[in-house]
């Protein structure tokens, strides 16, 4: 039995060569893995030795020979394949151990150029995985050192690696392959930057955790992350505190954290069921927190809270006079640390860079039965270059101005059908998910009477992720005392909003841009 070991990653292939040298294995290898089984004591066939061929071209070329392939791919039982084997004084392979040249830890680098990229591109490793994995039936390949100890074990107890288990080596293989190829196709199309939707889509992501069930406990799901550097993302977060995020966790802490992304001062939005609850601004994160949470304190009760500046003492406080399932901020004080940790099922989250944005180029995918939906992701606020359209005339106050961009920054981030409210840099409203856009406004202003009194609607500001089909939300607004309106506009019945705004003296901003959320 012969096996041809040339591995990028190391791990553990030194016991692992040793055990096969010692069950009579011959050892085949290359440059660098040759070296270290050497040096370690093992007995190895130089590359050269088999192909009859020198290394050349810095290494380019080692693997790529027939005396290489056709033992690997020579299939055992087929007389004919054999014979020619004999004819060509070629012997067979039958354990190729290969991992390929560490694109992935490359590309992750910074600033690395695009010429040491290229360079990390293994050929011959992948040639020749797909060779002994085409020959699976009679070649046991492997490329994940945690199954070397099930080869090892199978060929001291049978003195074989079984089918089952070749088959299965097998697979990997072509995952393994198969993610790597996505890889460097993934980074061609970034150094591109043109491509925009391709005609063919792949991407690979690489498992973070197994996850006790999915949206619901009868469903199985995994978290996986895409291969990038991930700042400021959800997928790079240090827990600090508590059991693992469930499924459902994951999902609504990802919605809030873009939603938070939108701000720059101190701010805090309260999350349930990936729609946010209460969003507030201010000159701390204290007084952030205390409006969110004022803004509804049932919804945001076993909620999810995000902040951007660190959490401090008093705040934790706060956050621990309720059951807040998960809090995510970019640090926390000792003494908040200590606080919080006293609830033994809140989890702690650390992001370090929260405010870095994703790539505007980046991808929202949504599975449909058969089929997937690809588009990049809604990276913009507002149209670039564009100034709001200021429609009516009443013009907005400069503290107007500033609750309306904070309610279209929210409603952005609402399911659709989409409404906020919004006064002194708290969200006093929100309607989501409704089937029509009076509903999602009634029941905007229904909750800021419930939570704030009917007094806190006098002077708010609402924004509307999507165009007024009809006047009926200018004038539910206007009865209740907002007086201010920010939405994308393009209704062919634009004209009776304006004239509703008019007639009850409220100023209305349009933005030539709308935020659905599905």
């Amino acid at each position: 039995m012969r096996a041809l070991i040339s591995v990028s990653d190391k791990t553990g292939i030194v016991e692992f060569a040793q055990k096969l040298s010692n069950l009579g294995v011959e050892i085949i290898s290359t440059g660098g893995t040759s070296k270290v089984l050497k040096d370690a004591g093992i007995k190895v066939i130089g590359i050269s030795e088999v192909t009859g061929f020198p290394e050349c071209l810095d290494g380019r070329v080692k693997t790529l020979h027939p005396n290489i392939h056709a033992g690997l791919l020579a299939i055992r039982s087929n007389n004919e394949h054999m014979k020619q084997l004999r004819d060509l004084n070629i012997k067979t392979i039958d354990i190729v151990v290969v991992n390929l040249y560490p694109f992935k830890q490359t590309i992750l680098k910074e600033s690395v150029d695009r010429q040491t990229a290229i360079e990390n591109i293994d050929i011959g490793g992948p040639t020749m995985l797909r060779s002994a994995a085409k020959n699976y039936q009679d070649v046991a390949v492997v490329v994940d050192p945690k199954d070397y100890d099930k080869v090892i074990k199978e060929i001291e107890n049978s003195k074989e690696v079984s089918l089952d288990t070749k088959f299965y080596l097998c697979s990997k293989v072509f995952e393994h392959t198969a993610h790597y190829d996505t890889l460097i196709a993934t980074y061609m199309k970034k150094e591109r930057r043109d491509i925009g939707l391709p005609e063919t889509f792949t991407m690979t992501f690489e498992k973070v955790q197994d996850m006790r069930y999915g949206e619901n406990p009868h469903q199985k799901a995994a978290f996986y992350k895409e291969v990038n550097k991930n700042k400021g993302l959800l997928a790079s977060a240090i827990q600090l505190h508590g059991k693992e995020l469930s499924f459902n966790n994951i999902n609504d802490t990802n919605g809030a954290l873009e939603l938070l992304k939108e701000f720059d001062e101190p701010t805090v939005v309260g999350c349930k069921h990936s729609n946010p609850c209460g969003v507030g601004t201010a000159n701390s994160i204290y007084d952030a927190y205390i409006k969110a949470y004022s803004a509804d304190p049932t919804s945001i009760f076993g909620g999810i809270v995000v902040a951007n500046r660190e959490i401090d003492k008093r705040t934790a406080e706060e956050i621990n006079k309720i059951f807040i399932e998960i809090v995510v901020a970019p640090s926390y004080s000792d003494e908040a640390l200590d606080i919080l940790k006293s609830k033994k099922n809140i989890r702690l989250l650390k992001i370090e860079n929260i405010m870095t944005k994703q790539d505007e180029n980046s991808y929202d995918l949504k599975k449909v039965a058969g089929g997937i939906l690809v588009q990049t992701i809604d990276s913009k606020l507002l149209p670039y270059g564009s100034e709001l359209k200021k429609v009516t005339k009443k013009q907005p106050t400069e503290a107007e101005m500033k609750d309306l961009i904070m309610a279209w920054k929210i409603v952005k981030h609402t399911k659709s059908n989409a409404i906020t409210i919004v006064k002194n840099g708290q969200s006093i409203g929100i309607g989501p998910g409704q089937v029509n856009r009076i509903w999602a406004c009634k029941q905007a202003i229904e909750h800021a009477i419930e939570y704030l009194g009917k007094d806190s609607l006098k002077g708010a500001c609402l924004g509307s992720d999507a165009y007024f089909p009809f006047p009926d939300c200018v004038e539910a607004a206007a009865e209740s005392g907002i007086t201010a309106i920010i939405q994308p506009g393009g209704s062919m019945n634009d004209i009776k909003s304006i004239e509703a705004c008019d007639k009850h003296n409220m100023s209305m901003l349009m933005t030539d841009m709308r935020h659905f959320k599905h």
